[in-house]
């Protein structure tokens, strides 16, 4: 819901194994600045630039590893992606997000600094934003972005220039906190512990009757949602 990635195609996780077609320097080549200065080329993109973005793109943002520089350990699923092929990345987010949740609580527990797990903070922050939006008093639809006016050439007042945000995710960026603020992000654990106001409370807050998010999950829509029951349950 908020970043639309694939959720409902078939696991096909043995591809984590195989061996990918292209071969990625990645050692000694000056992190992932150096990374981009051998590898990006000048005019169209082709496949093998496709993929070797596309391996930075995960690397960084989905399974976010400790090695904060360039690996080849997710090429081989760069290069399906790049090939046009589908797998539940989704799924694969979630699953490091649960991953570095639990490794932060055992740190807690066991009263120890929680130093570089790697991990997708970036989506946490998010999550929480979209959770605190009443408390923040930030309005979710209200949000403008600028209109890729090159599509456009009859655009003409300052207002027809944006667009309204299309899914969740994107207008969770603009939530203060988002960018990796860590006194927000402090508080936002701080008021989960010392609760929130009922009005405040956003048990729901991917709920969208109006439809005025093109982009998203709609949980009610029985033609997108064959498990309705379950997933009503797991979302409330």
């Amino acid at each position: 819901m908020l970043t639309g990635l694939e959720i409902a195609t078939a696991d096909d996780s043995h591809m984590f194994d195989s061996k990918p077609e292209r071969k990625v320097e990645t050692r000694s080549i000056g992190g992932w600045s150096g990374y981009i200065q051998k590898y990006r080329k000048i005019g169209p993109v082709g496949q093998r630039e496709h993929a070797i973005f596309l391996n930075m793109w995960l690397n960084k943002f989905v399974f976010c590893g400790r090695s904060i520089g360039p690996t080849s350990v997710y090429l081989s699923a760069a290069e399906k992606l790049a090939d046009g092929g589908r797998f539940p990345l989704g799924r694969y987010l979630l699953g490091s997000v649960y991953h570095l949740l639990h490794q932060v609580a055992e740190k807690l527990l066991l009263g120890q600094p929680i130093g570089n797990l790697g991990g997708p903070w970036w989506f946490i922050n998010m999550w929480l934003s979209v959770h605190m939006h009443k408390h923040l008093g930030f309005d979710l639809f209200a949000q403008r972005f600028p209109r890729d006016i090159a599509e456009d050439h009859e655009l003409a007042d300052e207002e027809s220039a944006t667009r309204p945000p299309l899914n969740y995710g994107e207008a969770a960026i603009m939530l203060p906190g988002t960018g990796g603020n860590e006194d927000q992000v402090s508080r936002f654990f701080q008021t989960l512990y010392e609760d929130l106001a009922k009005d405040q409370r956003a048990w729901m807050p991917y709920e969208d009757p109006e439809t005025r998010f093109p982009l998203t999950f709609h949980p009610f829509d029985d033609a997108l949602n064959k498990d309705h029951d379950l997933m009503m349950a797991i979302i409330t």
